[in-house]
């Protein structure tokens, strides 16, 4: 899983004659992360592929979670729906994580380790603002990113 880019898709922010852009959530273009059980990913905004700011939304089904990883920029994340649960450092380990409610934010340093996702029946929503490239690197690249947790 190191280098792994997690949904690089397409801007959607395309402004209007006025150089306005409004998306309702029905226009959000979500797209299934490959190898993941059930994540989705919108890119809202930017490229982060490229250089630059870039917006995504990361859709965690209920009880899926990432194992520890880091990413070489700042992230900055708000949670707009469900309770994310998040946890930072090399050791997963959901009963540690720290649930944060809609509307709650959470700063990642570049390189630093953290985990995250629904350790619950609800479905979670998060919004990241970045400056690309961005990557996602596992920490333990050996072992399975994705964690169904027991409920």
């Amino acid at each position: 899983m190191c280098g792994m880019v997690l949904g690089a898709a397409a801007d959607q922010s395309t402004p209007d004659a006025t150089g306005f852009v409004r998306l309702t959530p029905e226009q959000v273009d979500w797209r299934p992360v490959p190898g993941s059980p059930g994540v989705q990913m919108a890119t809202i905004a930017g490229d982060p592929a490229g250089h630059g700011v870039y917006v995504q939304r990361v859709k965690f089904p209920p009880h899926v979670m990432d194992r520890p990883h880091w990413h070489p920029g700042d992230r900055y994340v708000t949670v707009l729906k469900g309770t994310w649960y998040a946890g930072i450092g090399g050791t997963f380990d959901p009963k540690h994580a720290v649930p944060l409610k809609p509307g709650s934010f959470m700063f990642h340093p570049a390189k630093a380790l953290h985990w995250d996702g629904s350790n619950s029946d609800e479905e979670v929503i998060v919004q990241i603002f970045g400056l690309g490239p961005v990557d996602t690197v596992a920490a333990d690249p050996s072992r399975p990113f994705w964690v169904q947790v027991k409920p």
